[in-house]
């Protein structure tokens, strides 16, 4: 299948040349059946949306629920009303530490956003962190205790460590394991430490779903030992991604997120990088690339092999190296893609400031070649360094989740503790973990949720929320962050050093000590020093990121079964790849609703996680979106619906893991399908349609604009810039007839680099958070009602089967000359005078003229009673900002919360009005949103504007838009222009 090349697209019918086609793009989108206009059933509703509400209740087993959001009587100190509060700390995914400030109102935490002294964020957040509040808030955050089902209580549970303490300290911890994902802290790590010199036969195991094994192993095979790699983005002329991961899953991904778009804006940047991304399903960094190579699986170690042994030499490989030619080259004539020489060539000529990553889903090999052509590159210092492992392995390499299921099974582990972890759930099915818990005689779950494996376990304990307890963690880079509670436990709860120290030693040491203990005794009390006050207010212990190391390769590595020369693998081979959700990661964010209704980066599916197949698979097994099949990996398998992705390889499906879950809350009980049966297993693979058909939601169809593409996307290549910086620009002036400008003192405007934005989505997880904008449910998506304030579009150009893909946030362009107002016969939509087009909600009567008359398609109407029905706790509202009630029109406006709270300062101080900054603009981790006073010449918007590439969407409709974009450049290899 092709589209015409040079035409933009956001849906495959768009794309039809020929009446072929035509056909093939009915079953793409079909359009939505006609759904009855029924008011929500109250049933379903608080099933889909429940969030937030603090469940009050009797606990019968902590003395300190009491506390949970009393007023205070006496105001804590350094609170004034009205006026927030903001605490640093972190978000801590995976181990890892995104650092982070939370803002208090009255106390209570509400919103997140980045810290700009964190190395690992530089003030920017993703969609995890953003949702944050709904997680610290969520009603199924379990607060009893629990013995087999049964409610148990503190002295209980105490009894119990009683008696495992003794047992254990006399066969010196002999059957005792510990099971947790990855750990940074040095508290826990510290716990861990004590507890295994305590108990020297107990062994300590860490596992993650979503694997950094592989990059690990990688390493240890080419410099002896475990080692991490800190990229330098910012220092990348051509960066080569394998299945890259840089910007949606890898530690630092915000930072390397600022760091590449930093080098991606001509008009900014003094030299542009390139980007080159190989890889068998789309991700964020193959969609922003200049260059993106589809391979099957079982075909990028042969590429890989081919390109290492073009840079480290022949010995990498195992092969003679390819040419370094053009599409003639000898890479051509082996049986690989003609792209390789170039490509080759091209990192060659950059040398010290290229640099190759390889993703954390790709095997050792793979990652031990990239170690090799980066230091054949010489990058060493320039694009890349080498850190000692931030994440603590294992003390025993064999201390593995496949020999502690094996000893499971063979009874030798007598007492099993699992932190915040849930291996029922998202263990291989292969590997029989619950049937090996099932012959464990002591289990305990520490867990925020009563999930599948504390359902499981012997024992379940509450886990306090990251916001409730004191921790520590280490960024990307080994930067340490101490986490300070942003409030008193809502459900009880415990943290897990507390937990490990109770499984210790009968005194009960409160968190603060312990964490305490890690930083004001050696070894870090000298890099601490007298700064404990500092670090908390910080975010950041100064001077403990990992300093650089100085290994070299052991050897030049070797990738197996690399014959160069070999046929390629066959097309109708199948592979199926198991990545995480966008948004519900491993599974651990399936009951935030927020994160179920955001659309996804590449898809816009909400509320499912259906195989992703490419459009050729599709055509050829006669599929449609929503079509059911039987998906069987060797023995096993699962049924569940298709989508089908432009740019995916033919060659193989991708399976989203986090979804389908049966114990995760009232959100996310049976939503999606769960493939966690399937992984671990090694066998064929193998598709086959059956009966059924599953309504998919999918906003990607909705708010159409009815205009020719270059009206609402422009973009080029730098040739083209080169030539005519200005190549983007309007041609013609608008006609300025009937033209009204504002005539207040500031001119609020916003510029959005189409050079920055990666399609993560964190815009609109943070303008949900700022602006209580509620989710509606999978059904009202289905209806086209979803209430994001911004969206983010993606458009596809090119053929389907390999597109260059298209990033593009969509909001309120805040228009001076407003379609919506002329036609408002309540006058609820007017300007201000400072140019912003405000909604008053009191005079909404929903007659939806003003949605009919924008030609952006950016505002929402509220159908329903949505925020009533979400029955969300006053505490966990933004305050700054109005519920909406059902029938009244909403979108963005500006933040205009936030403008009036600067107003209020400027006033106050009698000084001109000072920088304010969007709740979208915080987020962004690339700094693709600029807002700002126009009337200021001094302002970065007012430079942003300047740029040559800035350009409106929809200039023919004489709406002169406060919102313009910067026209998308982009940096192709002349030797590989005019195809990949």
């Amino acid at each position: 299948m092709s589209g015409p090349g040079g035409r933009i697209w956001r849906r495959l019918e768009a794309a039809a040349a020929d009446p072929g086609f035509v056909s093939r793009a009915a079953r793409e989108f079909p359009a939505l059946s006609s759904l009855p206009e029924e008011p929500l059933d109250r049933r379903q509703a608080l099933k889909l949306m429940a969030a937030a509400i603090v469940w009050g209740g009797v606990t019968g087993c902590d003395s300190n629920f009491g506390q949970d959001l009393i007023p205070a009587v006496r105001v804590p100190p350094n609170i004034v009303p009205a006026l927030p509060n903001f605490y640093a700390t972190a978000h801590v995914l995976d181990g890892f530490a995104n650092g982070v400030v939370v803002k208090h109102s009255m106390g209570r935490p509400l919103q997140v956003e980045g810290n700009v002294r964190h190395p690992s964020s530089l003030g920017a957040t993703d969609a995890f962190a953003q949702a944050l509040p709904l997680d610290f808030y969520d009603p199924d955050r379990e607060a009893e205790i629990d013995r087999r089902g049964r409610p148990a209580d503190w002295p209980t549970l105490e009894g119990a460590l009683a008696r495992e303490r003794d047992r254990l300290a006399s066969g010196h911890g002999a059957g005792l394991r510990i099971l947790t994902g990855s750990v940074t802290s040095p508290t826990l790590l510290a716990r861990l430490d004590a507890l295994l010199d305590q108990y020297p036969e107990a062994r300590w195991v860490r596992w993650d779903p979503i694997s950094r094994g592989a990059v690990a192993a990688g390493a240890a095979m080419a410099y002896g030992r475990p080692l991490d790699t800190v990229a330098r983005l910012e220092n990348t002329d051509v960066l080569l991604a394998i299945d890259g991961d840089l910007l949606c899953t890898a530690p630092g991904r915000l930072r390397y997120a600022r760091d590449l778009a930093g080098r991606r804006n001509p008009s900014r940047s003094a030299a542009m990088s390139r980007i080159y991304a190989l890889e068998s399903t789309p991700t964020l960094l193959g969609s922003v690339a200049d260059h993106r190579f589809i391979a099957a699986p079982a075909e990028i170690e042969r590429i890989v092999a081919a390109l290492a042994a073009g840079i480290a030499g022949p010995e990498a490989a195992g092969s003679r190296p390819p040419g370094s030619g053009g599409s003639g080259s000898r890479a051509g004539a082996a049986g690989l893609p003609a792209w390789v020489g170039p490509v080759l060539a091209d990192l060659r000529s950059a040398r010290d400031r290229a640099l190759v990553h390889a993703g954390a889903m790709q095997p050792p090999p793979i990652h031990a070649l990239a170690h090799a052509m980066n230091e054949a590159l010489g990058g060493r210092g320039t694009t890349f360094d080498l850190i000692e492992p931030v994440a603590r392995l294992s003390r025993e390499s064999a201390d593995t989740l496949p020999a502690l299921v094996a000893d499971m099974h063979a009874g030798k582990v007598d007492t099993l503790l699992m932190i915040d972890s849930n291996p029922v759930l998202t263990a291989p099915g292969v590997m029989g973990f619950r049937a090996g818990l099932e012959r464990v005689r002591f289990s305990l779950a520490l867990a925020e949720r009563r999930d599948e494996t504390a359902q499981a376990s012997g024992w379940f304990v509450p886990l306090a929320h990251q916001w409730e307890c004191w921790s520590d963690a280490r960024g990307h880079d080994g930067t340490a962050t101490i986490l300070q509670p942003q409030s008193l436990p809502l459900y009880g709860g415990v943290s897990a050093p507390e937990m490990l120290q109770r499984l210790s030693s009968a005194a009960h040491i409160p968190g603060d000590e312990i964490v305490r203990a890690t930083w004001l005794h050696p070894p870090n009390a000298a890099a601490m020093g007298s700064g404990w006050l500092a670090a908390l207010a910080e975010g950041v212990v100064q001077g403990s990121a990992r300093p650089a190391v100085h290994d070299r390769l052991r050897e030049t590595p070797r990738a197996p079964a690399a014959d160069l020369g070999g046929a390629p693998v066959a097309a109708d081979t199948l592979s199926v790849l198991f990545r995480a959700d966008p948004a519900l990661w491993d599974g651990r964010f399936a009951n935030n609703p927020w994160l179920q209704e955001l659309p996804r980066p590449l898809t816009k599916l909400v509320w499912d996680n259906p195989l992703l197949i490419a459009p050729r698979l599709a055509e050829r097994m006669r599929l449609e979106n929503g079509d059911c099949v039987r998906l069987a990996v060797g023995t096993a398998s699962v049924i569940a619906p298709v989508w089908i992705l432009p740019g995916q390889s033919p060659s193989c499906i991708t399976a989203l893991l986090g979804s389908g879950r049966g114990a995760a809350g009232a959100v996310g009980d049976a939503a999606g399908v769960d493939y966690y049966p399937l992984t671990g297993i090694a066998g064929p693979v193998s598709v086959q349609k059956v009966a059924g058909r599953v309504e998919l939601a999918s906003t990607v169809r909705h708010h159409g604009l009815l205009a020719p593409p270059d009206e609402v996307l422009r973009h080029g290549t730098l040739r083209d810039f080169h030539a005519d910086p200005r190549f983007a620009a309007d041609r013609s002036a608008a006609p300025e007839l009937y033209r009204t400008v504002p005539p207040g003192p500031a001119k609020w405007a916003m510029s959005i680099d189409l050079n920055a934005c990666i399609g993560c989505n964190a815009c609109v997880l943070a303008c949900q958070a700022e602006n209580n904008v509620p989710v509606v449910g999978k059904r009202e998506v289905l209806r086209e009602r979803e209430m994001h304030w911004i969206r983010v579009d993606r458009y596809f150009e090119g053929d389907a089967d390999a597109p260059t893909s298209f990033f593009q946030p969509v909001l309120c362009m805040h228009c001076e000359q407003a379609p919506c107002e002329n036609v408002c016969p309540v006058g609820a939509t007017v300007h201000d005078s400072e140019g912003l087009n405000v909604m008053v909600y009191n005079r909404c009567v929903g007659t939806r003229f003003c949605s009919n008359n924008c030609p952006y398609k950016v505002r929402r109407f509220n159908f329903f009673a949505y925020a009533h029905e979400q029955k969300r706790p006053p505490e966990s509202w933004n305050p700054d900002v109005t519920v909406r009630a059902r029938g009244v029109m909403e979108k963005c406006s500006y933040c205009i919360q936030r403008i009036a709270a600067a107003r209020i300062d400027a006033d106050r101080e009698s000084r001109p009005v000072g920088e304010v900054v969007t709740a979208c603009q915080a987020a962004c981790p690339t700094r693709a949103i600029t807002f700002g006073n126009l009337a200021d010449g001094a302002s970065e918007v007012a430079a942003r504007k300047q740029s040559p590439l800035t350009f409106a969407m929809l200039p023919a409709q004489n709406t002169h838009p406060r919102t313009t974009y910067e026209a998308l450049v982009r940096n192709p290899n002349p030797a590989l222009e005019g195809g990949s």
